[in-house]
């Protein structure tokens, strides 16, 4: 049966209830019990409310075995005509998908299922379309992302997701808040396309007639708080990239941010470390985690790495070293045909990185050392002004979180931002923000600062092998 003729005759369904002075799409129904609720709690006879939503439908004769599900799980309903009565008719007229309340007592079949006898239900909505028999397939893996409601409904693991993630952000931010961090909110809409390296999406403010860019980072913003004297800051936030899509990244993302007077790269290296090492446990119940067939070990110490020592070993690579001649090592290290849009050091460095992402260790790992061009608001190695003091942390081959000792000179800061104007390579659109220049003159504490990706690190805690996985609505590009 074609989708619009099932869609017609449950309309004519939910005409048939109207007729009968049934609203179908009804209001408000009090006192339902999660569905997990009853059956840890059941008790033969035990009167029971419940609502939810019927995922299949038994028919024997006058009487009817029917599957609910809710947030929580499923419970197995009975409708038998003796018991119903005058409702028995507007039972026939229910359907798969339909969002129902009932009432009666639990009682346990003779196969063993628990099940609730109901004695009184209430329609709440009617649905008009039928849900999937089965859900697979590539082709449809697109329909999911699409249409997440009927995903939800036909694979309630992805509702599961979901949950999780809502778990582990609550933990984030029990945990920062417990160790008195305040949890902030900055701009969105900005005026200058900085705080990190990336393709803004533009727009235009039409009182102010201006051009604003969506947020790439909340960096400058959340040290100009630690200027104002709030010490220790947060924001869970959405961040926008004008870029490319693939199972790693989405142009709309969520990132933790977070900075504390008077700590540093160390300082913020704890805070990685413990954080989601306990946050690996309470979500997974082990510091031992499966993703894509490995075993992650999300225990702390975490393995510690000289970016520089490696592209070192690699490359033969040296961070005074020219664009031309990096490129030139890349190629005699690991031949190829390497096309850059600018011969940058930056730009070598991305295919530096690309290379060095291969066969990389699952278990989570600390590298230090990055090349000071790189890092534009992070302070130097006192030892060797080539490096800086900087960290990023992958894990299964992930970039997860990056952290600095932040750069507090004001002077140093225009000149590195000078710097950094002729190496970019992705926005063309950058300049320097001369109120953070200018708010850095008033003085601001040393700190360490910290970016965790929230949605990567979802991925890892629930086996998620694409982004789109673990964001309820992913941007798609429309059907034609």
């Amino acid at each position: 049966m074609e989708i619009d003729d099932i869609k017609k005759i449950r309309m004519e369904k939910r005409d048939a209830l109207k007729a009968r002075g049934i609203n179908p799409y009804g209001g408000r129904f009090s006192g339902p019990e999660p569905l997990s609720q009853v059956l840890d709690n059941f008790v033969e006879e035990k009167a029971a409310i419940v609502a939810g939503r019927l995922m299949a439908l038994r028919d024997h004769g006058k009487v009817y075995f029917a599957d609910l599900m809710d947030q929580t799980g499923r419970l197995q309903l009975f409708f038998k005509e003796a018991v119903l009565g005058e409702q028995w008719a507007a039972f026939k007229l229910l359907d798969i998908g339909d969002i129902i309340g009932a009432e009666g007592k639990l009682f346990t079949t003779k196969m063993g299922q628990k099940s609730l006898r109901v004695e009184k239900f209430t329609v709440l909505s009617k649905s008009l379309m039928c849900l999937p028999e089965k859900w697979h397939g590539l082709k449809d893996v697109d329909i999911r992302y699409r249409q997440r409601y009927v995903d939800m409904i036909a694979n309630p693991e992805v509702r599961d997701v979901f949950v999780k993630r809502s778990r582990i952000v609550s933990f984030i931010r029990q945990w920062l808040d417990s160790r008195s961090f305040l949890e902030v909110e900055t701009p969105m809409l900005q005026t200058l396309a900085g705080g990190a390296r990336g393709r803004p999406f533009l727009s235009k403010h039409n009182a102010y007639d201006m051009e604003v860019f969506l947020r790439i980072a909340p960096e400058l913003y959340l040290k100009r708080l630690l200027v104002g004297g709030l010490e220790r800051v947060y924001e869970i936030n959405r961040n926008f990239r004008n870029e490319g899509v693939s199972t790693r990244h989405n142009p709309e993302f969520t990132m933790l941010e977070l900075y504390q007077s008077y700590g540093d790269m160390d300082t913020m290296m704890d805070i990685a470390e413990t954080m989601i090492s306990e946050l690996a446990k309470l979500i997974t119940g082990s510091y031992q985690v499966a993703y894509q067939g490995h075993t992650i070990n999300f225990a702390a110490p975490w393995k510690r790495v000289s970016f520089a020592g490696l592209v070192k070993e690699k490359f033969d690579i040296n961070p005074d070293d020219s664009a031309e001649k990096m490129l030139e090592k890349v190629k005699a290290r690991r031949p190829g045909n390497y096309k850059v849009d600018r011969l940058t050091k930056s730009a070598i460095m991305k295919i530096v990185e690309e290379v060095l992402d291969e066969g990389a260790d699952m278990d989570p790992v600390f590298f230090t050392d990055y090349f000071t061009f790189l890092c534009p608001l992070a302070k130097t190695d006192p030892a060797n002004p080539a490096l800086s003091k900087r960290f990023e942390f992958f894990i299964a081959g992930m970039e997860v979180g990056n952290a600095y000792s932040e750069l507090n000179d004001p002077a140093e800061q225009r000149e590195r931002f000078l710097e950094d104007l002729h190496d970019d390579t992705e926005t063309n659109a950058r300049c320097i923000d001369e109120d953070f220049v200018r708010a850095l003159e008033y003085g601001m504490p040393p700190a360490g600062g910290l970016g965790i990706g929230i949605d990567r690190l979802v991925m890892l805690l629930t086996d998620a092998a694409s982004i789109r996985d673990v964001i309820l609505f992913p941007l798609m590009k429309p059907l034609e």
